[in-house]
């Protein structure tokens, strides 16, 4: 039972994938009202993917995060912003040096209404034309999650680091700080 005159704590799910999982996690974890991110495969044909078989690209499977998070403190449409902050959404199957369907940019959608903000932002962001290519994110609904392999739960804050994390992921958290600097759990 909650204690009189508070509201009780909700929980949404997020499911998104824009290249690999390690730099979505490292940046979104730094908002205010992301409560956990756990990162894995969704979206192929295989049953219970591996870190392996998903990098062969033969799987139809990609890295995505799965972002647990209060509406109350940061809602649906400012998490998929932030999303869009971060990678690039106009190269199919591709995010750097990153290449192959597995880090395609997609949104997988838990309902309707998720559905609607995802297509409305997209149409909106399309619109101010910030990128001089064609959006290309994807918008399904949400497919069987599977849950990556226990080395790369919290990768970047295990290590630091490691090569990958100190020229790609740190540069999109970084940028994450900077354009939502009054969203941060820090700040």
């Amino acid at each position: 039972m909650n204690p009189p005159n508070t509201q009780p704590v909700t929980t949404a799910v997020a499911t998104l994938g824009g290249g690999c999982f390690w730099c979505l996690e490292a940046a979104l974890l730094q908002l205010r009202g992301v409560k956990s991110i756990v990162s894995g495969y969704a979206g192929g044909a295989m049953k219970d993917p591996d870190y392996r078989s998903v990098c062969n690209g033969n799987t139809g499977h990609v890295e995505v995060v799965e972002v647990r998070f209060d509406p109350a403190v940061i809602d649906y449409r400012t998490l998929l912003m932030a999303f869009f902050a971060i990678h690039d959404p106009t190269t199919p199957n591709r995010q750097g040096n990153d290449v192959g369907t597995q880090y395609r940019s997609v949104i997988f959608t838990h309902d309707a209404e998720q559905e609607k903000i995802a297509r409305d932002l997209i149409a909106e962001l399309a619109g101010q034309k910030i990128w001089p290519d064609s959006i290309v994110t994807a918008v399904s609904p949400a497919p069987t999650f599977w849950r990556a392999e226990d080395y790369h739960q919290n990768y970047y804050a295990n290590n630091p680091l490691q090569g990958y994390c100190q020229a790609v992921v740190a540069p999109k958290a970084a940028k994450l700080r900077k354009v939502f600097a009054g969203r941060l759990k820090d700040a």
